[in-house]
């Protein structure tokens, strides 16, 4: 049974009718009795009763009538945005982003940055909880009004199970389940680089676009998938695992244990170790180091936007490595749409300009000149918007 209905004693045969006329209302905006009929495939009389019963449970309002030319003006129905709210949490090795969106999607609440050491363990997962809950006290939304939250994992993610196999994984009880407990509010959870695709595909770059090819390039290396307009997870949920496809014949141990990973040569982890590497050999730099002679992947990325040529040398081989693989899945998925993403997208052209020069040069150009690279319109926000707006879509699932 959805979230949206759950207190229903024995639930609704046509539970499942309403759950379509609000994702209707949620995709395309207000619209007539006859709109909902046609397109939930009822007959207006069963539409107008559906219709009613979602108004008088708060989660459809009247928008006033339609203009037309003639006859009489039909009246239009849409989301009422107060009647639910959605949260999303998002966050890496040493920081956390937790925002809040209404049923129409808008952004409500937005805590950036907040600092939090991640590490597989109880204690780090109970301190990720309290600053969540400290997030929910802190905002003016009752807690009932939240519907569902949905928590971003790296690696390896079941969303259907709600177990993680790379993080927070020292419980036989799913990692959403101790969420739900601890923070007393139904979460899901998702993979990261699959929840900014999905933020970039609902309110970022894609206008249209169906096909959509999201590479998480931070800190390691991540891809999402939206195929016909939804999003791929494959059989177990692992799908996107781009960054431990094997690339190359070096020594470098991955963090999965393997050698020779994609990630160890275009990843954000990648700059770090190369930059660090040359600078060791004599080469010239203007990173910024800390009193201990050391830098962090920020530093790195603010060096190259301020014309480093070391920076912007290192980037742009690591662009020109991960355009050759994402060169091999155009030619395998034809998409509308490449997006650009994480934290080392912020250096914007540099990265950008390598992956496409490769792209040209190593896929078909019949497949290729149909589709557009972009850098993410989201950028940092598009985990945690992600989150959100998955959190609103596994609601409305039954």
């Amino acid at each position: 049974m959805s979230q949206l209905f759950k207190s229903s004693e024995n639930g609704n045969r046509n539970d499942s009718a309403k759950l379509s006329i609000i994702d209707y209302f949620i995709q395309n905006g207000n619209a007539t009795t006859n709109d909902v009929a046609h397109v939930v495939g009822v007959s207006m009389p069963t539409a107008a009763k559906l219709i009613s019963e979602l108004c008088a449970d708060g989660y459809v309002n009247e928008y006033g009538k339609l203009e037309t030319e003639e006859g009489r003006r039909p009246q239009l129905y849409g989301i009422n945005p107060t009647s639910g709210y959605f949260l999303g949490v998002d966050f890496d090795k040493d920081l956390v982003n937790i925002a809040l969106i209404d049923f129409c999607g808008h952004l409500v609440e937005l805590a950036l940055d907040k600092p939090f050491v991640q590490q597989n363990t109880m204690e780090s997962l109970e301190e990720l909880c309290d600053l969540i809950t400290t997030f929910i006290d802190n905002i003016e939304i009752p807690r009932e009004k939240i519907l569902m939250m949905n928590v971003n994992i790296s690696g390896r993610v079941n969303p259907d199970t709600g177990y993680s196999y790379s993080m927070f994984n020292f419980s036989e009880d799913s990692l959403a389940s101790l969420i739900t407990e601890r923070v007393g509010i139904e979460t899901t959870i998702e993979n990261d680089s699959r929840a900014m695709a999905y933020g970039e595909y609902a309110a970022g770059n894609v206008k249209g676009e169906e096909n959509v090819l999201f590479f998480n390039v931070s800190w390691g290396l991540g891809m999402g998938i939206i195929l016909n307009g939804e999003l791929y997870k494959g059989k177990s949920g692992f799908a996107g695992e781009l960054g431990h496809v094997h690339a190359f014949d070096n020594e470098i141990i991955c963090h999965c244990g393997k050698k020779g990973c994609l990630e160890t040569e275009a990843s954000g982890s990648a700059f770090y170790r190369i930059v660090k590497e040359r600078l060791a050999a004599g080469e010239a730099s203007t990173v910024k180091k800390d009193a201990n002679g050391d830098f962090t992947l920020q530093d790195l990325i603010d060096a190259t936007n301020n014309e480093d040529w070391l920076c912007i040398d290192v980037v742009e081989s690591i662009g020109q490595k991960l355009g050759q693989h994402i060169a091999g899945l155009i030619n395998i998925f034809n998409p509308d749409l490449v997006v650009i993403g994480g934290s080392l997208s912020a250096v914007g052209d540099y990265l950008l300009q390598a992956v496409r020069s490769a792209v040209i040069k190593y896929s078909l150009s019949l497949i290729f000149k149909d589709t557009k690279i972009v850098l993410s319109k989201l950028k940092d926000r598009a985990g945690v918007i992600g989150a959100c707006m998955i959190a609103r879509k596994n609601a409305l699932r039954e």
